[in-house]
């Protein structure tokens, strides 16, 4: 049974029912409070009271439940276990943890922007940011053979309403409030449903609120902010006429956006555009962290805003470990988590739709004007990413055969001008333009990313990277 326990970029997943069953979420929970309480005696927390866990969990299938089961396992350690007494976003959870003088860790249940069958497990840290793969290895090594049967009490608290009271006081509120703007909110049926939209409506925002219902099948969506998956986004905003479509993924720390001519803004745009409002219209100023898959067009406006810019491997935990460094402004990633280290070390989606709503207002500006105006400041860029599921053979080839040694003079007749393989292998191209290959941490198949000056070029060079992998 331990080996189908395995955390990747972002926590352990699996399907319910099937591998996240109450045995194995035993377990996990089991080896997590170890670990955590390890971690504490080392800070020097009393062997019988080891501090706070704080537990959260999503919107899927039996959530609640699972989660008074990771909080009854985690107690029996000896921690004083706070569970969320409803669902709640992840960064929720993070940002309670970090407020949380007690809190040595949290747990949250959730499989993020996977299908409505999935289930999973995150494990942050005393600051809410994300566990290091040296925690999360300790966890593994931790695993038991058989679930514990031991279980122990645990409180129910509101964890949301602080949250969202924070939210609300980090933006300018008066300027929303009198930007008559009118958006409608997606949460895909995940974890922000009716949070984001209450909080703009608190902010007298007009806001019509689709993919909402209490529907652990997600209708038959994958939460993710990303294509095809934002259509009903992009159809309501043009039938409304409305300002924009904010669209969170299923634990509501990711963000994605479409403006009012129903075109969809992908997170290479939206932290881009943060990064300005943030320096430009809040006199702000540190480091930019992003991993290795985002845009050009990120480089360069960092260059024209005197911004320090610092490239990561692909996943948050790498971002999170710039922000423990200090200086940070901004962190962000390709697939839309993006984080602000002053509110919370980790990725916030709701912050950042209120981010966004408020650089409309503050700028009065549509989402589209905003995008255009920085198109004519930086230059435009367009970016795509496929994932190629593989055989086994093929997979072992790709991570054997050709991620470690694969070299190329040009690729779809442009010049290679260097090479990035800290995490799979990324050529960068003559004009900004780049392709990149890497197995994915959270899923069986190998993404394969390009960006270029148009969307042809970029479906060229992800075609040659298809047949660069073996797909």
């Amino acid at each position: 049974m331990a080996e189908a326990i395995q955390f990747g970029t972002d926590g352990w997943r699996a399907i319910i029912g099937k591998d996240f069953t109450d045995e194995n979420l035993v377990r996990v929970a089991d080896a997590a409070a170890t670990v955590f309480k390890q971690e504490a005696l080392a800070a020097g927390y009393p062997s019988e009271k080891p501090g706070t866990i704080i537990i959260g969990h999503d919107c899927r299938r039996d959530a609640h439940a699972y989660a008074q089961l990771a909080a009854e396992v985690v107690a029996s350690h000896g921690f004083c276990v706070k569970l969320s007494s409803d669902y709640c976003p992840t960064p929720t959870l993070c940002w309670s943890v970090s407020q949380d003088a007690d809190a040595v860790g949290g747990i949250v249940l959730t499989s993020s922007h996977n299908p409505a069958e999935y289930l999973g497990v995150k494990l942050r840290m005393a600051d809410g940011g994300a566990s290091s793969k040296e925690f999360t290895d300790r966890v593994e090594a931790a695993l038991t053979a058989e679930p514990t049967e031991a279980r122990g009490s645990y409180t129910e608290v509101d964890l949301v309403s602080p949250y969202l009271e924070a939210l609300k006081n980090r933006v300018d509120q008066d300027a929303i409030r009198s930007a008559g703007l009118r958006v409608v909110v997606d949460p895909l049926y995940g974890a922000g449903r009716k949070y984001l939209a209450g909080l703009l409506e608190d902010l007298g925002v007009e806001v019509v609120e689709i993919n909402n219902a209490e529907d652990p099948t997600f209708d038959g969506l994958h939460p993710e902010p990303i294509p095809p998956w934002v259509d009903r986004g992009i159809a309501k905003v043009t039938e409304l006429g409305f300002d924009a479509c904010f669209i969170n993924d299923g634990d509501a720390d990711r963000i994605g956006a479409v403006d009012e001519n129903g075109v969809f803004v992908n997170p290479h745009r939206i932290i881009a555009l943060l990064v300005s409002h943030l320096a430009e219209d809040k006199g702000e100023s540190g480091k930019v962290v992003s991993t290795i898959t985002a845009s050009a067009m990120l480089a360069r406006q960092c260059k024209r805003l005197g911004l320090e810019l610092v490239s990561t491997p692909v996943g948050f935990k790498w971002i999170y470990a710039e922000m423990e460094k200090g200086g940070v402004m901004i962190g962000g990633e390709e697939s839309g988590g993006i984080g602000i280290p002053s509110h919370v070390m980790e990725r916030d989606g709701l912050l950042m739709a209120l981010l966004l709503a408020e650089t409309m207002a503050q700028r009065g500006m549509s989402l589209g004007a905003l995008v255009d105006d920085m198109f004519e400041k930086i230059g435009r860029l367009e970016f795509a990413r496929r994932g190629l599921s593989l055989s086994q053979g093929q997979m072992d080839a790709f991570r054997t055969d050709i991620m470690p040694v694969y070299e190329a003079d040009e690729i779809c007749g442009k010049k290679v001008v260097g090479v990035d393989r800290r995490d799979g292998v990324k050529f960068l191209l003559e004009g900004d333009a780049w392709v990149m290959m890497r197995p994915s941490g959270t899923e069986p198949l190998v993404r394969v990313y390009a960006e270029a000056a148009t969307t042809d070029e970029v479906n060229e060079l992800l075609d040659a990277a298809a047949q660069i992998v073996g797909a």
